[in-house]
Parts: structure tokens; sequence; C-alpha cells
């Protein structure tokens, strides 16, 4: 539907967890699944490749971890992945291959695809982002509306009710988020997408576009 499923967001080889998304339509209907659905797969990693450091808490050895970082499970980080100085992962994420997880970073049930980067200062709950995309410096998810009730998925055409009183945003492969943004409850950014530094966005955004300010989105050229 208009660019908000799974499979116009994703391209599911580039996660350890394709899994949890079949059967399902819109990527937030994974969001439920991310706890049960990690310990499962945990268990089943290879013990060459992975260890287990604390309660269903899975870290690829070829992975990097920071001493200061702050881990708690469910979790997965994937090989090659790179946890730096005092991020914080609260739990019900897994982190992608080559992923970037950085300086006072905070994760909460979470799926970042391979090769993403949230490197600065950002904030990342109820969220899925897909492969390669990039959240700038400051830039974050929020996840809750101010009057508590559920998210609406709103666009040109768009309205799905996803029951949900917690969703982030849903970012597909190759987005980049500018520095400082917020990301309001019920965010879709299509593939491809760029968003302008310090912008306040909400709603769906389609592929291959320019987010510039709420009345300004651009086609990519």
């Amino acid at each position: 539907m208009n660019g908000i499923t799974i499979s116009d967001l994703y391209d599911l080889t580039e996660t350890i967890a394709a899994d949890l998304f079949e059967g399902l339509t819109y990527p937030w209907e994974a969001l439920a699944k991310i706890h049960d659905f990690i310990i499962g797969l945990g268990k089943r990693l290879p013990a060459e490749l992975y260890e287990e450091r604390g309660e269903n808490i899975w870290v690829a050895k070829s992975a990097s971890v920071a001493p200061t970082a702050c881990l708690n499970g469910p979790l997965i980080i994937d090989e090659g992945a790179e946890i730096r100085h005092c991020a914080f992962i609260r739990g019900n994420a897994i982190v992608g291959k080559g992923a970037v997880v950085g300086n006072s970073t905070e994760l909460k049930n979470t799926v970042l695809f391979n090769r993403v980067q949230v490197p600065h200062y950002n904030y990342v709950g109820d969220s899925i982002l897909g492969f390669r995309a990039h959240m700038g410096a400051g830039s974050i998810t929020s996840n809750v509306k101010s009057d508590k009730t559920p998210v609406t998925v709103k666009g040109e055409g768009i309205r799905v009710e996803t029951g949900l009183k917690k969703m982030g945003a849903m970012l597909g492969d190759y987005v980049e988020v500018g520095c400082n943004s917020v990301l309001n409850p019920g965010t879709v950014i299509g593939r491809n997408s760029n968003i302008y530094p310090t912008s306040m966005v909400r709603g769906v955004i389609p592929s291959d576009s320019i987010y510039k300010k709420r009345t300004e989105i651009a086609g990519k050229l």
C-alpha cells in the first residue's frame, strides 16, 4: 500500500531478523514480536561466531563493544557491529552486521538492519531502520503521542490504525536523517529519501524524496 509495506521499505536479505517479518504486511507489526524472536534466534546462533554475555544477550565475536556501553537483553549484536562509548541498549534490540551505535545513543525495542548508523546522541525506540539508514547527530524517534492515544500512520491517501501506543519511525533502506531532527510517532520514510537537518517529520514520506519542510517535499532528480 503506497510505499509503507515491508516489501516496499526493506531488503530482508540485509538483516539477521528476516524471519521476524514473515507473514506480516507492515513493519510495525513486528514490534511486538521482537522480544520473543531474539530469545528464540539467540539460542540457535553458532557458538563459534557468537558468545552469550549475559541473560539473553548474544554478541558476535567480531563485534566491537566499548567497556562503557550498557547492554541489556534480549539483545543480538551481529558480526562486525560497533557499540561505542556510553551507548545504552535497553533491550529488545537487534543490531545488524557492520552497524554503528554511538556515543550516548539509546536503543529500545528496535531492529537495525545491516550497516545502519546511529552514531551520535540518538534515541531510537520502537522503530525499524533499514539497510544503510543513517541518523545524524541528535536526531531521534519520538515513540509516544502527547495524548497517549494509539498511533495512526497517515499520508496522502493513506490512513492505517496501528493499535500501538508506542511506535517510533520506520526508515527504509538508505534513508538519511539530518542532524537534530525529530521523527514523530508513526513516521514512515521511504527508501533512498533524505531529511533536512532540524526537521520535524510526521506521516509518510515517499521514497526517493528530499524532505525540506512539511510543505516542501521534492523528488530526487
